[in-house]
């Protein structure tokens, strides 16, 4: 799951990328909402955390934006306005959640898995692949009803090759999908990824095609 995380607040932003990360999810920021619109319209993104009180572009006018533009991302507006007046305006122009600061990262967390869950969210079912079972909406894997215990980017691979599933993934089409464009990486950081993945769930589920990528066969 690829999140965007528009906040200005440098401190708060790398406290929620890390917490987030470590959750297994992909998290980009931006710290300005003209930036957070240049991202929305050019990335496949499942969520937007949203802070009101931007820099130039208010988070209102983001919101307005978006849904102007038929951008339907879910949204959890995040900030530190409590007036009603003020979560009735950001509800109104499209957020789908509110939450205020301070926060417990454990309750973001929480209103995360919420809207993921919605209609609207893009939620994904889980997956079977033999007797190996992917529940992506809890990040786990198990085989044979064993868990598998897997990093968060082995998870975010294995998870990109089901939905790709039967289609070779390229190494640069894979990083593409699974790192967000913030975070470092070494050159070998996929093989390095697949290789431990293919150890992990064992046999008979990830395919390395040489000289081309990889593949989970159909």
């Amino acid at each position: 799951m690829r999140i965007l995380l528009i906040e200005d607040d440098e401190l708060l932003a790398e406290g929620i990328e890390v917490s987030l990360k470590l959750a297994n999810y992909i998290v980009d920021w931006v710290d300005n909402g003209e930036h957070g619109l240049q991202v929305l319209k050019q990335e496949n993104l499942d969520l937007v955390i949203l802070d009101l009180g931007l820099p130039g572009m208010s988070g209102y006018q983001v919101l307005k934006q978006m849904r102007d533009q038929g951008i339907n991302t879910p949204v959890l507006i995040l900030t530190a306005r409590d007036a009603t007046e003020d979560k009735v305006k950001g509800l109104d122009l499209g957020g789908d959640d509110y939450l205020l600061k301070p926060f417990d990262v454990e309750e973001l967390k929480a209103r995360i898995r919420a809207l993921l869950r919605r209609p609207g969210g893009q939620r994904q079912p889980d997956l079977h692949i033999g007797d190996l079972r992917i529940e992506p909406d809890k990040h786990l894997v198990s085989r044979a009803g064993e868990e598998i215990r897997l990093s968060p980017k082995e998870f975010s691979i294995l998870l990109e090759l089901c939905a790709h599933r039967g289609r070779i993934l390229s190494k640069d089409q894979l990083t593409e999908l699974v790192y967000g464009w913030s975070e470092d990486l070494e050159s070998n950081s996929i093989e390095v990824h697949v290789h431990n993945l293919r150890k992990k769930v064992g046999p008979g589920i990830v395919d390395t095609v040489r000289g081309v990528g990889y593949r989970v066969s159909e």
